[in-house]
C-alpha cells in the first residue's frame, strides 16, 4: 500500500459509514415519493460539508418526457433531483461512484419485523431495513468514501466524482436526466450489490401489461360467460415455455444463476364483483432482456409467444390479448471483460480484503446501461449486498461487508485518481 492509501483507508470511519446507512434507511424514499427528493437533499448536504462543489437541480421532468431515448416510469412524480459532487481538480472525473436512493414500496407490513422497515436495526452485525442493500448500502459507501478523500489530506491528481440518482427502481430517469446534464466521466463504479463479485454485465429488464378479455355473467350462471381468467392461462403457460427457451444456453459470465432471465408476473387484476364472471384480466410483469439483445428483439419474441398462445386457443384466437410496454425499459449492459476498470478493481480487491474476486453478470437491470451506451462511461458494478435480499422483507446487510466494501473502493478511487500525499 502506497502511503496516500494507506492515509485514506485510516480516515475511513466505520462507524459513520453504518451510521450514514441507518439514518437513509430512516428516511422513507420510496420511488416517487416525496422523500426521495429529501434525501437528495440530504446527500446533497452531506457533499457540501465534505467540501465537494456540488450540483444539486430540480429535473424537468415535462422535457425529459418528451426526449425520445426517455428510460420510460412506472411510479407518478411530481418532482425530482439530481446531485452529482465534485472533489479534485477541474476536469472529467477519473472515477465516478454512483448510487441510487429511490426504494421499492414496502409491501405487507406485518411480515417485517415490529412491522417497521424503517428502522435501520442493527442486530448481530447486520443491518436491517427497506434499502438497506438495495441500495442504500452503496449510497452509504460512496459517502464513505467521499468522506475519506476530503479528510485525509491527500491531493489527488485527476477528479473524483459522485452521482446520486432517483428514479432507477422504475426506469432510471435520474441517470438519465444526470447524464444529459452534462456530467460524466472516464469510468464509473455503481455500488449496486453484487455479492463480492466486480459485475461487468447486467441483463435488461422490459415492463410489459397484458389485457385479456373475458365475458361477464352472473357467477351462478358462468358457463353463459368465459372469466377472464381462465383465458390468461394458457397466456400464463406461454409465458413460462418462453422462459425456459430464453434461459436455455445463458451467457458464461452468470456463472451458476439457474435463471439470468426471468418473465416475472408481478401484478394481477381481474373483476369487480365476487358472484360475477370477470370480464378483463390485466397482468402486469417484467420480461428479462439477454446480453446484447436489443430490447425491440426481446419484445417481438414475447409478443409473438402470446400471439401463437392466442392462436391455438378457442376463445383468445377472436378475443386476441393486447400487450403494451409502460414503465421501465431497461436495455442490457456489458463492459468488456478486459477493460482496465475491472483489473483495477480486482487489485484494489484483493490489496483490501485479501480474497480473489470474480467477474460476473447481474439478472437484474440497472442504470448501468445509460451509463455505458448513453454517457460512453465505462462501467461495472461493486457494492455490497446479496440480491436474495433486495425487495424482500427481510432486506439486510452485513456491516462487515459494508466495511469492506468502502474500503476497495477507497483505494480504487486513490488509484485511478492519482492521490498523493
Amino acid at each position: 500500500m502506497s502511503g496516500a492509501e494507506l492515509r485514506v483507508l485510516d480516515a475511513l470511519d466505520e462507524d459513520a459509514l453504518v451510521g450514514d446507512l441507518v439514518d437513509l434507511i430512516r428516511i422513507p424514499s420510496v420511488t416517487g415519493s416525496d422523500a426521495e427528493s429529501d434525501l437528495q437533499h440530504r446527500v446533497a448536504g452531506r457533499l457540501t460539508g465534505l467540501g465537494f462543489d456540488v450540483d444539486a437541480w430540480q429535473l424537468d421532468l415535462a422535457s425529459l418526457a418528451d426526449h425520445p431515448a426517455h428510460p420510460g416510469t412506472e411510479a407518478t412524480r411530481t418532482e425530482g433531483y439530481g446531485v452529482v459532487g465534485s472533489f479534485g481538480p477541474a476536469g472529467i472525473p477519473a472515477l465516478v461512484l454512483q448510487g441510487h436512493v429511490d426504494v421499492v414500496p414496502t409491501g405487507d407490513l406485518d411480515k417485517w419485523q415490529d412491522r417497521d422497515p424503517w428502522s435501520g436495526r442493527v442486530r448481530g452485525g447486520t443491518v436491517h431495513g427497506r434499502g438497506a442493500c438495495d441500495m442504500k448500502a452503496g449510497v452509504a459507501v460512496n459517502l464513505a468514501v467521499a468522506r475519506a478523500l476530503a479528510v485525509a489530506g491527500v491531493v489527488l491528481e485527476r477528479p473524483f466524482a459522485v452521482h446520486s440518482v432517483i428514479s432507477e427502481e422504475d426506469g432510471g430517469l435520474g441517470a438519465f436526466a444526470t447524464l444529459l446534464r452534462g456530467h460524466d466521466g472516464e469510468a464509473a463504479v455503481i455500488t449496486e450489490l453484487t455479492s463480492g463479485k466486480v459485475v461487468v454485465a447486467n441483463a435488461g429488464a422490459l415492463t410489459f401489461r397484458l389485457r385479456v378479455a373475458g365475458r361477464a355473467a352472473h357467477g351462478s350462471a358462468r358457463l353463459s360467460g368465459h372469466s377472464a381468467l381462465d383465458a390468461f392461462l394458457p397466456v400464463y403457460a406461454a409465458l413460462a415455455e418462453l422462459e425456459r427457451e430464453r434461459n436455455a444456453r445463458p451467457d458464461a459470465l452468470f456463472d451458476d444463476n439457474p435463471l439470468p432471465y426471468p418473465i416475472s408476473v408481478g401484478k394481477v387484476r381481474a373483476g369487480d364483483w365476487a358472484s360475477s364472471v370477470p370480464d378483463l384480466l390485466v397482468a402486469e410483469g417484467r420480461l428479462g432482456v439477454q446480453l446484447d439483445e436489443p430490447p425491440e428483439q426481446a419484445r417481438a419474441t414475447l409478443e409473438r409467444a402470446v400471439t401463437v398462445a392466442c392462436s391455438r386457443d378457442p376463445w383468445l384466437v377472436d378475443h386476441p390479448v393486447e400487450v403494451t410496454w409502460p414503465g421501465g425499459q431497461f436495455a442490457s449492459g456489458r463492459l468488456a471483460a478486459d477493460h482496465p476498470l475491472v483489473a483495477e478493481v480486482l487489485a484494489a480487491v484483493h490489496d483490501t480484503e485479501r480474497r480473489q474476486s470474480s467477474i460476473g453478470a447481474a439478472p437484474y437491470g440497472s442504470d448501468l446501461r445509460l451509463y455505458q451506451h448513453l454517457g460512453g462511461i465505462a462501467t461495472l458494478h461493486y457494492g455490497p449486498g446479496d440480491v436474495r435480499f433486495a425487495h424482500a422483507p427481510r432486506e439486510q446487510v452485513e456491516v462487515a461487508e459494508l466495511v469492506r466494501t468502502a474500503r476497495s473502493l477507497a483505494v480504487t478511487a486513490v488509484r485511478r485518481c492519482g492521490a498523493h500525499l
